[in-house]
């Protein structure tokens, strides 16, 4: 409770009564206790008014790891701290080595993926998420997370070298984020962004798919290493219908504030509306 309340106090701008959880925290569990310790530097992380101040707190957290290179949550906040202060390629190699440490850790496979992605290191984002699914199978958020990155990556290739070459490629990475989304809205029936990303790979894929199934595709399917064929233009179009009805519902349901539908971040439902406008103009035109 006190830990909760330590973070709702910095968040709020409340430092007098964060340091006075943290005091509390110390009489409980001793000043050496591993989180105590993490968490009076999250403290002093909140509390610094300078770049200098901060690069103390960091000096701090590399002087209690020379003590105990095995302590887990200093070594967490060492590298949001090094995040936060605009220093990605070091957080990078922070994190590798702590994945590294700690193969089962999904929070840190998770961050590296983050990571990752913000530098635009897209195959290295999704091998995390994989990881990610390794330790956390059923997690629809994190299927729709990987979605969401191959999806961004083939954009990406699309934008940056936009020839008929690519065609093949982008459809097999297309439909890949598809099957994804298809993984976390069947974990999760009612998930916002698993929808979502179904609505947008699926409306890629249906202007993609008449060009590309006239064609010798690019990247043949092989069975044998897992590659799949492409998706039928008739599965894609019901999809994409799943995903309309299913989208149109929920922003329908959460706007009427239905019990049990009230649960949506107001942004995401802006979010779905527009995009099922956006679709409903297209066929219109």
């Amino acid at each position: 409770t006190y830990e909760n309340l330590l973070l709702s106090c910095l968040r709020t701008g409340d430092d007098r009564s964060a340091h006075i959880c943290l005091e509390r925290l110390t009489q409980r569990f001793g000043e050496k206790n591993e989180r105590v310790l993490a968490l009076r530097g999250l403290y002093e992380e909140a509390t610094a008014e300078s770049e200098e101040a901060l690069e103390g707190v960091l000096r701090g957290y590399e002087a209690l790891l020379q003590e105990d290179p095995t302590n887990m949550p200093i070594r967490k906040r060492r590298i949001a701290l090094i995040r936060s202060m605009g220093r990605p390629a070091d957080a990078t190699v922070a994190l590798v080595g702590l994945v590294d440490t700690s193969p089962t850790d999904a929070e840190a496979w998770s961050e590296l993926a983050d990571l990752y992605l913000s530098q635009s290191a897209y195959a290295q984002a999704v091998y995390c998420l994989e990881e990610v699914l390794l330790i956390t199978p059923n997690a629809w958020n994190m299927h729709a997370r990987l979605g969401e990155v191959i999806y961004i990556s083939a954009l990406s290739t699309t934008s940056s070298t936009p020839t008929a070459a690519n065609d093949g490629a982008t459809m097999k990475a297309l439909a890949e984020s598809m099957r994804r989304f298809c993984r976390s809205i069947e974990l999760c029936a009612n998930y916002l962004r698993g929808y979502y990303g179904l609505k947008l790979t699926t409306i890629k894929l249906l202007s993609l798919l008449p060009t590309t199934t006239s064609k010798q595709p690019a990247t043949p399917s092989d069975p044998v290493v897992g590659d799949l064929a492409p998706p039928s233009l008739a599965s894609v179009q019901r999809l994409n219908e799943l995903a309309t009805a299913k989208l149109a519902e929920i922003v329908r349901r959460s706007a009427a504030g239905e019990r049990g539908w009230t649960g949506y971040e107001t942004a995401e439902v802006i979010a779905a509306r527009e995009l099922l406008d956006r679709d409903t103009k297209g066929i219109e035109r």
